[in-house]
């Protein structure tokens, strides 16, 4: 049976690596990126794609079910990293973190929902981030539009149940991609408070726990295998946690509110 994905953000990194693995399953693989030039992928079709932008996620859509028929999966992995102490964030920078790491996802499950429903079947996978369920200082944006596409997914998975549709979190920790040079321009963007130097001090520094050379980090391949894991599943779990690191971070959240606060601190400190 000729199944067919859609993937968000697949220029680098995880999606890139989410589009292989479905084509080596031999899915019929939508590619997509905002430039569907940095998309070079054997075996797979590509379009432009900006999911900001209504008319697009429309278009490709369309297009989708145009040439096969059908739409068995979608993976929502488009997103980006806006970090820094929220004084400093303006909100301009705040809603548009929002914008595509939310309501990105969320202009294509609408638009892929009503043909699911027809269908029958469907899975919807929405790639989060193990600060969907902890978030630390210097991250407020970046874990509340996490921590968000968590809230959505949970209310979506139930609402869609009854009609054979499925939903799936998927939780990295750090990754090894070139998630963390987004984060550096926008860090760079912001007019820093002084009082806040440490945060910028803990993040700059982060590497070694958000960067691709983190002794913690998992390769995109991983991420990918739990994508298709979720993607081809008959009966998906609703999360999956990728990766040791993001494992513990995750339980970390069962910790009292106050002893975690002052964990945080002290790693500052450190």
């Amino acid at each position: 049976m000729d199944r067919t994905v859609l993937i968000t953000g697949c220029s680098s990194g995880i999606g890139r690596a989410a589009a292989r693995a479905f084509r080596e399953e031999e899915w019929t693989t939508y590619a997509t990126a905002r430039d569907p030039a940095d998309v070079d992928l054997d075996g797979c079709k590509t379009a432009a794609l900006d999911v900001t932008d209504p008319n697009q996620v429309e278009m490709v859509v369309d297009r989708v079910l145009e040439e096969t028929g059908r739409l068995d999966c979608l993976v929502n992995n488009a997103g980006y990293g806006q970090y820094g102490p929220a004084e400093d964030l303006p909100a301009e920078l705040f809603e548009r973190q929002l914008d595509v790491n939310v309501v990105g996802p969320h202009r294509l499950v609408r638009t892929v929902l009503p043909h699911m429903r027809e269908a029958e079947s469907g899975t919807v996978v929405n790639v989060s981030s193990v600060a969907g369920r902890v978030a630390p200082p210097g991250m407020s944006a970046y874990a509340a539009s996490k921590f968000a596409l968590e809230g959505y997914s949970d209310a979506l998975r139930t609402e869609v149940a009854r009609f054979g549709v499925d939903v799936s979190l998927v939780e990295p920790g750090p990754v090894e991609t070139p998630f963390r040079d987004r984060v550096d321009d926008e860090l760079d963007t912001l007019e820093r408070t002084a009082a806040y130097e440490s945060v910028y001090d803990t993040q700059e520094d982060g590497s070694l726990i958000s960067g691709e050379d983190s002794p913690f980090a998992s390769t995109p391949e991983e991420v990918a295998d739990v994508i298709l894991e979720a993607g081809v599943s008959t009966n998906p779990d609703p999360r999956y946690v990728v990766g040791g690191f993001a494992k513990t971070v995750a339980l970390s959240r069962f910790l009292p509110d106050r002893l975690r606060d002052r964990l945080f601190r002290l790693a500052e400190k450190l």
